[in-house]
This record gives C-alpha cells, structure tokens and sequence, in this order.
C-alpha cells in the first residue's frame, strides 16, 4: 500500500496558514482531507475558523485540534497517538494537512514520521513555510545585521540571536517551499529584496511562490514528493541537539464576552490596544447583537480583517471569544480593560 502523503504547513503568527487552508479545503476537487491543528492559545479558534468552510473534502470529524501545547514538543504524547487513529480508521483520508502554531519548530515534527508505527504508512509530502511578506518589509521579524553590530557594540551581553529570529531561520530551512503572501500589500521593489533575503535561507531547488489571500492552486501545495523525513540532515537547526525550546517569550490569553452591540467599536479598541501594547496577534469568533451569524476577527499587527462565516448552529450559544497573543510582559489587564463596554 502507498504511503498517506502528509503537508505541514508552518509559519510565524499571523502569516495567514488558516486563509490558505479554508483555500485549499475550498477547492479540493475531491480530494478527501484530514486536518490536524496545533492552537498557540487556550480555545480552538482555528479549529472553529476551518470548521465554517466544512465540506465532503474534509468532514468535521476529520479535522483533530491538539491544544495541549506546542507540537513539537508534545510530539510523543499528542501526535503520534492522533495520526494513528487517523491512519487506522476503516476509511483513512487522502492526503493529511497539519497546521503548526506559529511557534513550533517544524523539524522534531519531520523527524516523528521516522517513528515506526508512521514510517510505514505516512510521509511528509512537503513542509510549506508562510511568510507575512508586509511584516518582512517593515522589518517586524527580520534580521537587521547593521542594528545588531551596533547593538553588540553598546552592550557586549547582548544575545545577538533573539528566538523570532532563530524560529524564522529555522522554518525556512526545513522547508519545502516557502509562500511569500500578502503580496498585494508590498511593492515590487520590497518583494523582490524579500525573495533575495529569503533565497540566502533556503535549501537549493526550493521555490519560493507569491500569493495574496493564501489563494494558492492546490496542486502547487501538493504532490511534491519530498519525503522530508529521509533527509533531515539537509535541514538545519539552530535546536539541533537540543528540542526542548523555550516558548516563555511569548504571552497569550482569551477575552472572552457576550455580544457587541457595534462591530465599529470592538474595532477601534482593538486598534488602540493593538498600538499601546505592541501586541502581535489577536484572532477568534464574536457574537454581535441581532445578527445570526458569526463574525471572524483576524488581526496581525495594525492590519485588522472581519467577516461573517456562518450561522451560529442550533444549540450552539452565540458568544465571544479572542486570543490575544503577544510577546512577554503584555498587560494583561490592562488590556481586559481596554475591551470593557464594547460587550454588552
């Protein structure tokens, strides 16, 4: 029997790997997929966000959220046990699509499908690495080796290599392809001088794609045959020989609510507080007051994107919730604070 081809889809926070799997889901021409999420924060919110585009191509009971932590370092306890009951269901899937967090390390991931009981019947197809191109070229999570020499020279303690550095170098080299998206928010001159930079971080033969929306065709993203698994020596690390990394760098909590009764009015406090505390991320589902659908709050950085996917189920109880991710030290009452009155 073939080996069940498996895509990992990686990324920093905010690079949009969620818009490009509804993409992918969305047009799947009968492709039959399961999808394994990992959350970087306390609820499904990606989960429930893949669930409002759900489809023959991947039914919802196909679709499996590991929250117990980052999958890389849970990779033992939580992944292998969820890709064999994939792997020996009845009917198993085409094609399986893991979406990391934002903050995993995506070769311990590569290297678990060595693990016997996966070797056999699953391999990597191929490690996709997004990138927010327009946080590139504000410079947001970009190596700046001119900044950092006149950093080392003001203060000779300085760690040179700060962990988003580290984690952005690391998921391009273990990448298969690399998808620069959010191009029609760059310039061309600033895209080109992204792919140059990129292009010194990635392995030779891997492409590097442009895409707005995660809108890339499905049979770009599949079928590229890398078996990654089988040459992990050619994806280097700056955690090889030491996985157990630190993810204390990073803070994320849920505000959690009613409804509101002005979508205006959650959008200029969040465009406040997204300011006054330099917060990296915030995502999840709102409630508002005498409407029947959900509305999908999707912001990284300044950019704040909403929409309304479906309508709440029967049974289901309209309510907010919103993962605010940023980096260590967030205020978080401060924050709370901020949202207070725009729920009712």
């Amino acid at each position: 029997m073939s080996k069940i081809a498996t895509t990992v889809i990686t990324g920093f926070l905010g690079a949009g790997k969620t818009t490009l799997i509804r993409h992918l889901l969305a047009n799947a021409k009968g492709r039959r997929f399961a999808l394994i999420i990992n959350e970087f924060g306390d609820v499904g919110v990606d989960r429930e966000l893949v669930k409002g585009c759900n489809d023959a191509s991947c039914p919802e009971d196909d679709i499996v959220e590991l929250a117990n932590g980052c999958i890389c370092c849970t990779v033992a306890d939580d992944f292998l046990p969820t890709m064999q009951k994939l792997l020996d269901r009845p009917n198993p899937p085409e094609h399986i699509i893991i979406e990391t967090s934002g903050l995993a390390l995506p070769k311990p991931l590569v290297k678990a499908f060595q693990w016997p009981g996966i070797r056999t019947r699953a391999t990597v197809d191929g490690v996709i690495a997004l990138i927010d191109a327009d946080a590139v070229a504000a410079g947001r999570f970009a190596t700046d080796e001119e900044a950092l020499t006149a950093a080392r020279l003001a203060d000779a303690s300085l760690d040179h290599d700060s962990p988003l550095e580290e984690l952005f170098e690391d998921q391009l080299a273990c990448a298969d392809m690399v998808i620069l998206n959010k191009c029609d928010l760059v310039s061309t001159d600033a895209l080109a001088a992204i792919a140059a930079k990129i292009s010194g971080e990635i392995r030779p033969g891997v492409k590097i794609v442009r895409a707005n929306h995660g809108a890339v065709d499905a049979g770009t993203l599949l079928g590229l045959s890398a078996t990654a698994e089988d040459d992990l020596e050619t994806r280097p690390s700056h955690h090889d020989g030491d996985m157990d990394h630190d993810h204390d760098d990073f803070d994320s909590f849920v505000i959690r609510g009613s409804a509101v009764t002005s979508i205006e009015l959650l959008l200029q406090r969040m465009e406040t507080l997204i300011a006054t505390h330099d917060i990296l991320r915030i995502k999840g589902l709102v409630a508002v007051q005498d409407r029947p659908a959900r509305l999908v709050i999707q912001a990284v950085g300044p950019r704040i994107q909403h929409y309304f996917d479906r309508t709440w189920a029967p049974g289901e109880e309209p309510a907010s919730q919103l993962v605010v991710i940023g980096q260590k030290g967030l205020d978080r009452q401060a924050i709370e604070s901020g949202f207070s009155g725009a729920f009712v």
